[in-house]
């Protein structure tokens, strides 16, 4: 039903949409149903105050009745104390209701998105990204809870405004009747225009978003190439472009609603005047007058909020549909788990690596990373693996890491196909150091132990040790418990690198790939680092890249990489071709 209400392209995928939606709603449905009985308690005794106020005039005021002054006055600060004693209630639980469906959408969209390749990421603004994670959700969220209980409201107050009305003056009530349509066919109309409009807004937020990711962690290249004003003025472009379509999105919706609160304004004001003239001419009661136009005012609230939730889900389809495209977004990479699987050990495995006749290209580019390449590593080894800068070395480690399949052809670790091992177990076999060192807000421990959680204290000082990172844990104030800051902008390349030696040391893997990762240390650092993950993976796989040749001195085996194949290199040939 919902969906006949959205003009939809694909209403294929608003259907698997709303099932999503509702995949997150259906758990809840006791703590719905409980505060939907708390709002409609909350309804009733609204529609009750102007029932006590007619009463108090008619029956109090104008009858001189002091004793029934007094019972209806209090009243209706019982009925106050009780509404605002349930308000309280239906807030708290409400709010907690909307956090768990809201966080749980995110949770199951955040899950989604970490199936998906670097590739994907290499196409996508991370602020569109952000913009879809945060906004999109939660305009989603509000639909799904506010919506929901602002629709029930609506509806119970209609109906009991209606029926207070009736009991009032059928005549008088016939106006709602001529009110209603109007406003509906007037929403109609409107909705394609918010709905367009809505979507733009969204898509210049996520610009402005993405400016902002790109450019703040680059402040110092901006600064040090003396472009501050221009990235300024790209920001007030932006800033001035979300602005207009806002402001357009605003008149749209301003007038969406204006012409429905001119058309009610209109209809109270028709129902004061007949009223009127009926109390003028005595054949109707002031109480009653005034207790017939709150409800009046009570009924065509209701519709407004009603017609307004129309305008309501046009908004949330937008959000929706830019969810969708995100959560259907194919993953390039399936988990091959079995059952069973997951119980191989680790330190079973050898770290005998083989390419067999494997052909892969990045989507889009029709030249090939991998040809029919053939490798074969034999455990325990020591490679290094050279090329030219953009030939592919890093995207052959994806492809061992599973971050990417091939198109054809198998690769194997001890004579496994990776496809059919677990990722979890091929991702902690296999670890990989590259120069671009992720590091996260949190403790130097925390980030050294990220890999591998489970390490104790004694392990990490020990893999600490073994990188060479007793000088930087002896500066710190807090050694190992001292928080490195977003990225660890503030340690150096070569810091950071020894970091991501340690994580991989205290992962334990059976195959330790160097991408580049001794690039920002001097030579003797090196030289001292490598030496030392020889010593710790002796009789494990170790595939070195690097542009150094004394980095990939003493290597057992020597692979360039160069149009799509992999060469063996004779022991002799000492020269890094890149």
């Amino acid at each position: 039903m919902l969906a006949g209400l959205i003009h939809a392209e694909r209403p294929d995928e608003l259907r698997r949409g709303l099932r999503w939606l509702y995949g997150f709603v259906r758990p809840q449905r006791r703590r719905i149903a409980g505060l939907l009985l708390l709002s409609c308690a909350a309804t009733l005794l609204v529609l009750l105050q102007p029932w006590l106020t007619k009463l108090l005039i008619d029956e109090g005021l104008l009858a001189r009745d002091y004793r029934t002054l007094l019972m209806v006055a209090g009243a209706m600060i019982a009925v106050g104390i009780v509404g605002t004693v349930l308000a309280g209630v239906n807030r708290q639980l409400h709010t907690r209701l909307s956090g768990s469906i809201l966080f749980a959408l995110r949770s199951d969209l955040y899950r989604h998105l970490q199936t998906l390749s670097p590739a994907f990421y290499g196409r996508q603004r991370m602020g569109d990204l952000l913009s879809r994670l945060d906004g999109d959700v939660a305009e989603i969220q509000r639909f799904a809870v506010d919506s929901l209980f602002a629709a029930v409201s609506s509806v119970i107050g209609l109906l009991g405004a209606v029926a207070l009305m009736l009991s009032l003056s059928w005549k008088l009530s016939l106006l709602v009747l001529v009110l209603v349509p109007l406003e509906t066919l007037w929403l109609r109309r409107m909705r394609r225009k918010v709905e367009a409009r809505t979507r733009t807004v969204r898509e210049r937020a996520a610009d402005v978003s993405s400016f902002l990711v790109e450019t703040l962690p680059a402040m110092k290249f901006i600064q040090a190439s003396r472009r501050e004003a221009d990235e300024r003025s790209r920001l007030d472009d932006l800033g001035a472009r979300y602005l207009d379509d806002l402001l357009r999105l605003q008149r749209t919706e301003f007038l969406t609603h204006a012409i429905p609160s001119t058309l009610t304004s209109a209809t109270r004001a028709a129902a004061f005047m007949i009223g009127g003239w009926w109390v003028i001419e005595g054949s109707w009661q002031l109480g009653a007058l005034i207790a017939f136009s709150t409800y009046l005012g009570m009924a065509t609230g209701p519709v407004n909020s009603l017609l307004g939730l129309y305008v309501a889900i046009q908004r949330m389809s937008v959000s929706l549909r830019r969810v969708s495209e995100l959560r259907e977004a194919p993953a390039d990479v399936v988990d091959g788990a079995h059952p069973g699987a997951a119980q191989r050990a680790v330190p079973a495995w050898q770290g005998r690596i083989e390419f067999d006749a494997v052909v892969f290209h990045h989507q889009g580019r029709a030249e090939a990373v991998l040809d029919g390449a053939r490798l074969t590593v034999p455990a325990g080894s020591k490679v290094a693996l050279s090329g030219a800068s953009g030939v592919g070395k890093s995207t052959l480690i994806d492809l061992l890491h599973r971050h990417y399949d091939p198109q054809a052809g198998t690769i194997r670790l001890d004579g496994a196909d990776l496809r059919a091992l677990p990722l979890g177990a091929l991702r902690r076999a296999v670890a990989v150091v590259s120069q671009d060192i992720v590091l996260f807000r949190g403790t130097l421990a925390e980030n050294i132990r990220y890999a591998a959680p489970q390490a104790d204290e004694g392990a990490v000082r020990a893999a600490a040790r073994r990188a060479h990172l007793d000088a930087l844990i002896a500066s710190l104030p807090l050694g190992l418990e001292t928080a490195l800051g977003e990225r660890g902008q503030q340690l150096s390349g070569g810091q950071r690198q020894r970091i991501a030696i340690a994580r991989a040391l205290l992962q334990e893997p059976c195959v330790l790939v160097l991408d580049e990762a001794t690039s920002a240390v001097d030579e003797a650092t090196e030289a001292a680092i490598i030496a030392e993950v020889d010593a710790l993976f002796a009789g494990r796989t170790r595939i070195l890249i690097s542009h150094r040749a004394a980095t990939l001195a003493g290597c057992d085996l020597r692979v360039h990489l160069e149009r799509g194949r992999l060469e063996v290199l004779p022991p002799a040939a000492v020269t890094v071709r890149s």
